[in-house]
């Protein structure tokens, strides 16, 4: 029975991973699963996993966040925008990604997974022009902000999306030693 908690922890993982993709917390929802999965699952079992897991995934989480948010953040300052413009960004990147996650339906997963993480670096570029265009700057200084904040939000959800991997291969790990 243990091994059909361990396949099903494995398939809420990658169901996880696909969230991240798509803008949504699903390196927290892995934490959550394999905290639960030490909780119910007893620690004679053969696919058993130590709090030491959980810990090791709860700080991996909060780098995908920390390196999401850095890599958004240092687009837009580092391109020389202003806090308005980085906020915009951000509200732009998370509508952006809900319009993609529509606008890719007709294509099954991977349009959908395409679109959001294409529409949110979209939302981040208006949401960039726009702050700075509010701000003052001209359309040139603007624009090449928003291609900064473009950027820095594809380049944060690929980094956010690649520790969601080594979540699941950590897990995977944990299970089969």
């Amino acid at each position: 029975m243990s091994f059909l908690w361990a396949i099903l922890l494995m398939v809420i993982l990658l169901i996880a991973w696909v969230l991240t993709l798509l803008g949504m917390p699903g390196n927290w929802v892995m934490v959550v699963a394999v905290a639960l999965f030490v909780l119910l699952v007893p620690e004679q079992s053969a696919v058993a996993i130590g709090w030491g897991v959980v810990v090791a995934l709860l700080l991996l989480a909060a780098l995908g966040e920390l390196l999401e948010f850095l890599a958004g953040a240092i687009g837009v300052t580092k391109a020389g925008g202003s806090k308005r413009g980085a906020v915009l960004a951000l509200l732009g990147s998370l509508a952006g990604g809900i319009i993609g996650l529509f606008v890719g339906v007709p294509i099954p997963v991977v349009g959908s997974i395409v679109a959001v993480v294409l529409f949110a670096g979209l939302g981040a570029l208006a949401g960039a022009v726009l702050g700075e265009q509010w701000r003052g700057r001209s359309l040139d200084q603007s624009w090449q902000i928003g291609k900064a904040a473009f950027w820095g939000r594809l380049l944060g959800t690929l980094a956010k999306t690649a520790i969601g991997a080594v979540m699941v291969g950590v897990t995977a790990a944990a299970l089969l030693l």
